[in-house]
């Protein structure tokens, strides 16, 4: 494994919630308000980690706050932003649930689509993915064209490396069981935005761990950090690697 990780040996949980966050100052209250009171009413533990990625606006205090009235509510500064992906395997691996999700910051996907993954839980499917593309998705406001096109093009370059059925690989809304996260992320390499296909490519190619495709409810948030300009061709050269690190037997 090529990051650092904190293991917290505290109580065991049915569930993890895992928000990666950079400079959410503003979002965020509404998000954890969200998540939270959800959670409050369901009968089962649960514990939400949120993982600042070196935030220079109030993200932390933000989470602090809340914490003085929320003991399941955790928080993981890191010391600066070293990407998405780096910052979902740190909350990830941190985690002490049965199962894990992990979903971004901005609540695209609403935390009641939760429902939808427990009886594939229960079944013992290792790793579920929401799909804002499936039948029986519901699109409550949609990106621009441009956003459209370019998540519709990588998901097609994803097939070159072997990924399939998944019909929208970087939907920020995923969750796994507990050993199959951990034989996951405790193998990934990449930082940045491409993990998603890089813990796809783990499901279905190296390791065989049984998935499934889930429709979700998912509504456009402006802010997005992914910069239209610069971060697809990071992206596309990311899937090389994922090629490259294979062949290398990084992932064996």
């Amino acid at each position: 494994m090529n990051s650092f990780y904190l293991k917290n040996e505290g109580e065991r949980l049915d569930l993890s919630i895992v928000i990666p966050a950079y400079n959410e100052e503003r979002r965020l209250p509404q998000t954890l308000e969200s998540v939270i009171t959800y959670l409050q009413q369901q009968s089962y533990k649960y514990e939400v980690i949120v993982v600042d990625g070196g935030s220079v606006d109030r993200t932390s205090q933000v989470v602090k706050d809340f914490q003085k009235d929320q003991s399941r509510l955790r928080l993981i500064r890191l010391p600066k932003n070293k990407g998405k992906g780096f910052h979902v395997r740190t909350g990830i691996l941190d985690s002490r649930g049965r199962f894990i999700i992990f979903t971004d910051a901005d609540l695209s996907t609403p935390i009641k689509e939760v429902e939808k993954l427990w009886p594939l839980f229960e079944e013992g499917i290792d790793v579920i993915i929401g799909s804002r593309r499936s039948a029986g998705s519901r699109i409550v406001e949609p990106q621009n064209w441009l956003r459209r096109f370019m998540g519709r093009t990588y998901n097609r370059l994803n097939k070159w490396l072997g990924i399939r059925d998944v019909e929208d690989v970087p939907c920020g809304f995923k969750g796994f069981q507990k050993e199959a996260a951990e034989r996951i992320f405790q193998a990934t390499r990449l930082n940045g935005f491409s993990f998603d296909a890089e813990v796809l490519y783990l499901t279905q190619r190296k390791y065989n761990l049984r998935w499934r495709q889930v429709p979700i409810e998912w509504k456009h948030s402006g802010g997005s950090k992914v910069h239209i300009l610069r971060d697809p061709a990071a992206m596309i050269l990311d899937l090389i690697k994922i090629k490259l690190y294979d062949l290398r037997g990084l992932y064996n």
